[in-house]
């Protein structure tokens, strides 16, 4: 009979946490994707629309680029990243044992997919669509939900990593 090892605290959870990640994920994209329908079915038709004063509003914007509208010429090639990106998080995850982790990457794939639905599905065309961008903020770029989800799940990480947490679950510091 063979027995768990100390340095793999939480074997039966490795295969359950992909569920994690996925379900997480499904959840940002869906949130992502129903505030995107939202933003085009009532916001684009006015333009924008003030929700804290000057401190917050809601804009609807094209982005065809990355952040910041970075690489507009390049939409294909942030496509091509999403995809390679999902690949590697989905396999990553089968090997999990940390909900925590399970938590950051599944915010990471959702933020990715929400975004490459935009790309896949939007003009100009298959993999070169722009995203829809509606949250602003003064002196800020224009963002959405993926977004958030991305930069959360980022943030996350770090934190993750300085706190010495792994992706078995056992802590990497002594």
């Amino acid at each position: 009979m063979q027995t768990a090892s100390t340095h793999d605290p939480l074997p039966h959870r490795t295969g359950r946490l992909l569920w994690v990640v996925l379900g997480v994920a499904a959840a940002v994209v869906a949130l992502d994707q129903l505030s995107k329908w939202m933003v085009v079915a009532w916001l684009k038709p006015v333009g924008s629309v003030d929700v804290i004063g000057g401190f917050l509003r809601f804009v609807y914007v094209e982005n065809p680029g990355a952040a910041f509208s970075i690489g507009i010429n390049f939409t294909w090639i942030f496509s091509v990243i999403a995809v390679i990106v999902a690949i590697v998080i989905i396999r990553t995850s089968r090997n999990l044992g940390s909900i925590a982790w399970a938590i950051a990457l599944g915010a990471l794939l959702g933020g990715a997919l929400g975004n490459l639905c935009d790309r896949l599905t939007r003009a100009p065309g298959f993999g070169r669509g722009y995203v829809v961008d509606f949250i602003a903020f003064p002196h800020f770029a224009v963002f959405n939900v993926a977004d958030i989800a991305i930069t959360c799940s980022a943030a996350f990480m770090v934190i993750l990593a300085l706190r010495g947490v792994s992706f078995s679950g056992a802590s990497v510091k002594g």
